[in-house]
């Protein structure tokens, strides 16, 4: 499975994890159909380590604190997967502690300084084209859609 971020700086184009982390892909995918990511904000931007996203509270006219909000359930991590290693363009689930992730993930930078995630975030894709938007993005910044495509 793939899909395409569509933001107001460009498009970043993914592959799934689905063999790695099919619970996490799933829950990124249901959230990604139902339009939960359109019109979110980019709300945490740290030059050469990460960019996320995906928290309910960005939307225009949310009231809760930016970084803090979620689909209103959590999903456990799945960290045994060959794929848990925070390259360049990889997608990550963000989480307040083991467990406790649901919408909010975030992307990575580089891998200089992201090699302490490994097996404590679960990587669930990669951008395979685009990797010039990651580094375009500001705080801020919009995710319009994401657009699912199934093989």
């Amino acid at each position: 499975m793939k899909g395409i971020i569509y933001t107001n700086k460009g498009e970043m184009h993914i592959e799934f994890y689905d063999k790695d982390a099919p619970k996490t892909v799933s829950n990124f995918v249901k959230l990604a159909q139902s339009g939960y990511y359109d019109g979110l904000k980019w709300h945490r931007v740290l030059p050469d380590f990460v960019i996320q996203g995906g928290c309910p509270n960005t939307r225009d006219g949310a009231n809760g604190m930016p970084g803090t909000g979620g689909p209103g359930y959590q999903i456990d991590c799945e960290l045994t997967g060959d794929n848990q290693f925070h390259d360049r363009g990889v997608l990550s689930m963000a989480h307040a502690g083991r467990n406790t992730g649901g919408s909010q993930f975030f992307v990575c930078h580089s891998r200089r300084n992201t090699a302490h995630l490994d097996r404590n975030h679960t990587c669930f894709g990669k951008v395979v084209s685009g990797l010039d938007v990651i580094d375009d993005i500001r705080q801020g910044d919009s995710i319009d859609k994401i657009e699912i495509i199934e093989d």
